[in-house]
């Protein structure tokens, strides 16, 4: 049986329009919608390590005790081809600190797992160079987290690795037991890959997954010396589970029949289907509670 999470960007404001709640409020609200685990934003105005030092944590995870509720992840925040520019900013080691930090934070608070990015493209560098500096980073945090018990789960939202065949060569090539994928069906649905097929092969490597459901909206541009409209990429828009073009039930079939037995959490980080409000907030929460009865 799969287990629910509610992941904290729901919450974050981080995305415009949307509501924005800090931590302490973010986890009342989830207890109260129903949820017994939630996923926390590793940055401002969540959990970052600037503000929760080693003698503020103790404190969060007495609150968290006393709402009864349990941290399945701590979402990292990185770009392993970050400046690839400027080589002179140590920009990886920076983020690998990070990570070291998240891991120290996540043993403490009773959590085994922190999600990270590999990299988004840049044209500084080559294909195999940002293949090669995302595997070097991820190996090396994937260390530092083993020392505290910790796995890295690799989230498939950046562009190095984005597809699922290409997640599991990386994960093949990082080659450490506690990095694992956090694979999601919002990309393999973009790329028009067989969802199923795909949660299949990805669920014994798989630690977690978020979800989402999307509409696509076709875009055109005019063309006035042709008096006509060229075709350009559909804008996607977030609604509540179950009314998007992404076919969970494809996806969950996949992930239970490759043994997946890990958390599905829940997502609001793009511009939803009726608006940004509290209560429209609320209202998808409760939707994607809903829904997962019904999988």
């Amino acid at each position: 049986m799969m287990k629910t999470a509610l992941h904290s960007v729901s919450y974050a404001g981080v995305w415009p329009g949307q509501a924005r709640l800090g931590l302490d409020d973010f986890l009342v609200r989830a207890k109260a919608l129903g949820f017994d685990a939630v996923m926390l934003m590793a940055k401002r105005p969540h959990l970052s390590p600037l503000d929760y030092p080693a003698d503020a944590r103790g404190g969060l995870r007495e609150r968290l005790a006393g709402l009864g509720l349990h941290v399945a992840c701590l979402a990292g925040y990185t770009d392993f081809c970050l400046g690839a520019d400027r080589p002179d900013i140590p920009s990886r080691e920076m983020q690998i600190l990070y990570v070291r930090e998240l891991s120290q934070i996540a043993r403490e608070l009773g959590c085994g797992l922190v999600r990270v990015f590999t990299g988004f493209d840049h044209a500084a560098a080559s294909y195999d160079q940002q293949w090669n500096w995302c595997v070097a980073a991820l190996q090396e945090c994937a260390r530092y987290a083993g020392e505290m018990g910790v796995t890295i789960g690799v989230q498939n939202h950046h562009d190095v690795a984005g597809h699922w065949q290409s997640l599991l060569d990386l994960l093949a090539d990082v080659n450490r037991a506690n990095c694992k994928a956090m694979f999601d069906a919002w990309a393999p649905a973009l790329h028009g890959d067989d969802l199923a097929e795909a949660a299949h092969r990805m669920a014994p490597h798989m630690v977690h997954t978020t979800v989402a459901d999307y509409v696509r909206r076709p875009r055109f541009r005019y063309l006035p010396q042709l008096v006509n409209f060229a075709r350009e990429s559909d804008a996607v828009r977030a609604v509540p589970m179950g009314e998007g073009f992404i076919d969970y039930r494809a996806f969950f079939r996949g992930l239970r029949e490759g043994g997946y037995q890990g958390y599905v959490a829940y997502e609001m980080c793009s511009p939803l289907r009726g608006g940004g409000a509290e209560e429209n907030l609320d209202r998808c929460a409760r939707r994607f509670l809903e829904y997962m009865e019904t999988v």
